[in-house]
């Protein structure tokens, strides 16, 4: 599942440097993340880096793009293959 950030978002800047994936970026109002690159950190960390530093817990799971842990890891291989390329 990809992540989602609520409008509870503060812009305090702390998740976007912690992505590895590059998944998150400053949106019109608040950050925002792209499904399509995010992997909750499958591949990278035990847990989302993101919500493991957002001050005010506005980060949570975004029901229109719901993976599996095995399809997550997937998208992380194919990231990480364009990444290398």
């Amino acid at each position: 599942m990809a992540l989602l950030i609520t409008d509870e978002c503060i812009n305090c800047d702390v998740c976007e440097p912690e992505c590895p994936n590059d998944a998150i970026a400053q949106g019109p109002e608040i950050y925002v993340i792209h499904p399509e690159r995010c992997t909750e950190c499958v591949g990278h960390f035990d847990t989302p880096q993101c919500i493991e530093v957002c001050p005010v817990d506005c980060i949570e799971v975004n029901p229109e793009f719901v993976e599996s842990k095995d399809q997550l890891r997937l998208k992380y291989q194919s990231l990480m293959a364009v990444k290398a390329a």
